[in-house]
């Protein structure tokens, strides 16, 4: 089995969710190995200082990673990065790229500069998907060049921002502080959950249901065996594949 791009990465106060983005053209290094790095960076991190600047902690890491893996920007792997952490009485957030925050109250979360692009290529996909043509090669030859005019306004004013090799991009993360007696909980989902559960409407929220591990198992299995039995060809939920990583943590605030 292909190994994921979504990490998680937990310290003592914070949460950190990475989303590795899918390469349909050839990068250096994969996504998953990219996001790895980098979140094992954040996390050791935040474990040495708990209330160090998150923007900052992002700009060395992305700064490191880079070094690691000899990356240049704009022909290299790119990823997500989400971070809920606690601080005194506060929530800080830190949302790069498209990951899905939950709050309390039903407040959701996210960086949809990537979708705000309008490019053709994603348009004619989704159009294809809903009018039944599947994933062909022509679907494939889409994503490539959506791909392609992506990374055209990668990391640039106007366009959208996300870790990649530009330590600047970390400070075009989109940040927000919250006191924790309204926050007492937060729901971090990568797109591929948040996607699919938003679709089929099981979004959780701590509030309605005790969480467990197994809950949000079943939720997540669930969804995949969805795209699996009722739109493997994605006519009902136009995606760019049929499965894509699917990963969700729920931070609980002390």
């Amino acid at each position: 089995m292909e190994e994921s791009a979504d990490k998680i990465f937990v310290t003592p106060h914070a949460v950190i969710l990475l989303d590795g983005a899918s390469a349909f053209v050839p990068v250096p290094v994969p996504a998953s190995a990219y996001a790895d790095y980098l979140g094992r960076f954040l996390a050791d991190a935040l474990t040495g200082d708990p209330a160090a600047d998150l923007q900052e902690i992002l700009a060395e890491g992305i700064k490191a990673t880079a070094a690691h893996y000899d990356l240049k920007a704009g022909e290299s792997p790119s990823s997500t990065v989400t971070i809920a952490r606690e601080r005194d009485e506060h929530l800080d957030l830190l949302l790069l790229g498209d990951n899905t925050v939950i709050l309390p109250g039903g407040e959701i979360l996210t960086d949809d500069r990537i979708d705000r692009l309008d490019l053709e290529p994603r348009r004619k996909y989704r159009e294809r998907l809903a009018a039944g043509h599947g994933y062909d090669d022509e679907h494939r030859a889409l994503l490539r060049e959506l791909q392609t005019q992506q990374a055209q306004h990668r990391n640039k004013p106007g366009g959208y921002w996300i870790a990649e090799a530009d330590p600047a991009s970390a400070q075009n993360a989109r940040t927000l502080i919250l006191p924790l007696n309204r926050t007492p909980w937060s729901v971090l989902l990568s797109d591929g959950a948040y996607n699919t559960m938003a679709h089929l409407g099981v979004l959780p929220r701590p509030d309605d249901f005790h969480i467990t591990q197994a809950t949000l198992a079943n939720i997540l299995w669930d969804c995949h065996r969805w795209e699996s039995n009722t739109d493997a060809d994605g006519c009902q939920l136009p995606r760019a594949k049929r499965h894509d990583d699917k990963t969700l943590a729920v931070a609980l605030m002390t």
